[in-house]
Formats: structure tokens, sequence, C-alpha cells
């Protein structure tokens, strides 16, 4: 497994396969520098995390196997873990200095409590590609997957390889970042850095599509618009690169001059709004899906286990 095993043939046939033109080891070096820079996750990441999370307590957890996909730091560890408690989170992340700030061990309340009823909750954390989980298939309840999704550079790599690792039934729960996402900073960029390419991001109808492929049943995906608004044009960039930057290899080549970035500043500071603020728009998709059961061919047969079956008639 390498950094490089996002890249991906245009060619292969897969629900219309996207290519995001960033590789792994870009992102990877991105947030590594992001950690460095910036503590804890960003504004929009929390909330959209927040937001995420109050889906899934909507669900009964079946299960207590919980793998947190693009876990960063752990902003919702701790919310995990009381979810499924007791049970086992695991954090996965490219960046290990992303996972080097996640909390170790289980749920800090537990530490007050006396031995004999502390939770038995566990928490690992694995540095690998989203694309190439080192877990055994058939093996976890359910995929949390805060706002990971729009930084592969092949998403429609990412949901087999949940849907292997999934027991049948299991869960998968995710958010991304829509096509008008930072649609004001595009349009400054386009005024004063005419040669800056933006990162695309896929749009929530694609992202269902890759659902069906990998075998997810009944898959559900919604999407919001979500402004923040920011004191300063610099605020607004501090944001950005909180959140993760641009990491395409193709972005704009070398530092902007004195003379762009002032005018980006500018473009920035004209979209001021009645009350004074800056505003960035942030498109949340959001994506919901059980795993199926193998479909069976004409006159064959296939052994479904009576805890999956269980699992399925609990949520009817």
């Amino acid at each position: 497994m390498t950094p490089e095993s996002g890249s991906v043939d245009p060619s292969e046939a897969v629900a219309g396969p996207i290519r995001v033109p960033a590789r792994c080891v870009t992102v990877q070096r991105q947030f590594d520098q992001r950690a460095r820079r910036f503590a804890g996750a960003s504004t929009i990441v929390r909330e959209v995390g927040q937001r995420l999370f109050e889906r899934l307590e909507t669900i009964r957890p079946d299960g207590r196997i919980v793998v947190d996909l693009g876990c960063g730091a752990g902003a919702q560890q701790a919310a995990l873990l009381r979810h499924f408690a007791p049970g086992t989170w695991i954090g996965i992340d490219l960046s290990h200095a992303m996972l080097v700030q996640a909390p170790q061990g289980g749920p800090a309340f537990a530490r007050w409590l006396p031995r004999t009823l502390r939770p038995r909750s566990h928490a690992l954390r694995m540095c690998a590609n989203a694309d190439c989980v080192p877990l055994a298939s058939d093996s976890v309840d359910c995929v949390f997957s805060n706002l990971m999704l729009n930084w592969h550079p092949a998403p429609h790599r990412v949901f087999p390889e949940i849907a292997r690792v999934l027991r049948e039934g299991g869960l998968l729960l995710f958010s991304s970042l829509g096509p008008d996402t930072l649609r004001e900073l595009r349009e400054a960029c386009a005024a004063a850095l005419p040669h800056a390419r933006p990162m695309p991001f896929v749009d929530m109808h694609d992202l269902g599509d890759m659902m069906v492929a990998a075998g997810f049943s009944s898959p559900v995906t919604e999407s919001e618009a979500i402004r923040l608004t920011y004191r300063s044009a610099r605020q607004l960039l501090a944001e950005v690169r909180a959140l993760g930057g641009n990491p395409r290899d193709d972005r704009y080549a070398g530092m902007p001059s004195g003379r762009q970035a002032r005018a980006l500043l500018a473009e920035l500071e004209a979209q001021r709004d009645s009350t004074g603020r800056i505003g960035l728009t942030f498109e949340i998709s959001y994506g919901l899906g059980w795993k199926a059961p193998p479909r069976v061919p004409a006159g064959g047969t296939t052994t479904i286990s009576v805890e999956a079956l269980r699992g399925q008639l609990q949520r009817r």
C-alpha cells in the first residue's frame, strides 16, 4: 500500500469514474502541514461533523465496531464511542501528523467511573489510504466519514472498499463537499488570479451512483448549503487553508505576486454584505446506505448470517 494507490486509470469502467486532479501524496502533504499549523478541525469540518452525527443518532446501532474514515485529529471520536458503547472506534487517515493528534484510549468520561462500571470501549488508529483499508472483509458494523471523500483522487474506488470491510447490513454514513463550495472565493480568484485552478468537488448524484455500483441498498443522498461569514478576507482565507487548501496537481504554478495577492484580497473585500461581513458558501452532500446481501443468480443459492437478518428486521 502506497500513498499513490489512489491514482486511477481513466479508462476503467466504474459507474462513470470521476478523476479529481490531485494525488494522494499531495493530499497527505497538505494535511500534514495543516496538522502542524492549525489546532483542531476547521469551523466547517466541526459543524458538518456534528450534523452528520445527528443523523447517526436517529439510527439504533447494530454492532459495536465503527470506522471513522478520514478521522483527522479525531473530532468525532468521543461521540462515536458513546453511540456505540461499549465498542471499538477505528480512526483511519492518510495523514500521520493528523492521527497523532487524535485522543488515545476510550471515552474521556470513563476515567471518573469505578473500574467495574467503565465501558469496555477501545480506540485504534491506522494510517492508510481510504481505497486500501488494512481491515478484514466483513469486519465492521459502521463506516462514518466526514468530509473526506472530496479530497480523494478517485472516490469511486473508495465505496467498493467500504463495502468490502462492512458486514452485511452494515451502515455507511458520509458527508462530502459539493460543486458549489467556495463559490465566492472561486469568483474572486477568477478575477484576480485568472490562471489559478480551484479544487473541483463531486456532485451528490454522482456519489449516489457510486454507492449503488458498490452494492449499497436503499442509498439516500441529500445536500444543503451552509454559509459562513468572516470579519475579514484574511480570516476567510485562513479558514480555507485550515479546511485543506488546494491539493490539486495543476493548481496555480508558483506563489501569487504581491500585486495578485492584494487583488484577491480586494475582490473578497468587495463582497461584504449589508452587515459588513464576507460570506463563503459550502455545499454539503450527505449519503447513507446499508451494505446489501450478495445478489443470487437465477437458480443459485447464497448464505446469509442470522445476525445480518436480525439486524435488517430490527431496522424495519
